[in-house]
């Protein structure tokens, strides 16, 4: 018996630390400003590359750096619910930013030269 009531007591304990973790590693992604942008597939018929795509927010200010040489990758950005911003293609590995006048969400799709696709989604806010 004393065991069990000594199993309750540790899944409680670890039940409540739980959130505190989980918050602690979550706030790594936003930190001063700072926003890592979640990469995800939207198509890939090869070999998944979408981890060598980086992308951040500070501010109003964006950044992409490609960690290798994926190829000529075309790059799309869009006000979610509005219009285009711009799009064009860059030569890979390379870094660069951008500054963005307004708030709001957006998206950014990156399609390499073997048509795979992959997209990120982020809001800027003053």
């Amino acid at each position: 018996m004393q065991k069990f009531i000594r199993l309750k007591q540790l899944i409680v304990v670890f039940a409540l630390m739980l959130p505190v973790t989980w918050g602690g590693a979550t706030s790594i992604h936003s930190i001063d400003g700072y926003s890592a942008i979640q990469i995800k597939e939207a198509h890939v018929s090869g070999t998944p590359r979408g981890s060598t795509i980086q992308a951040s927010i500070t501010g109003h200010y964006l950044t992409v750096t490609y960690t290798q040489d994926i190829g000529t990758v075309t790059m799309e950005l869009d006000k979610v619910n509005g219009p285009n911003i711009f799009g064009f293609q860059t030569v890979t590995p390379e870094s660069f930013g951008f500054y963005l006048n307004q708030t709001g969400d957006y998206i950014i799709t990156f399609t390499l030269s073997n048509g795979d696709e992959y997209y990120g989604e982020f809001t800027v806010t003053n």
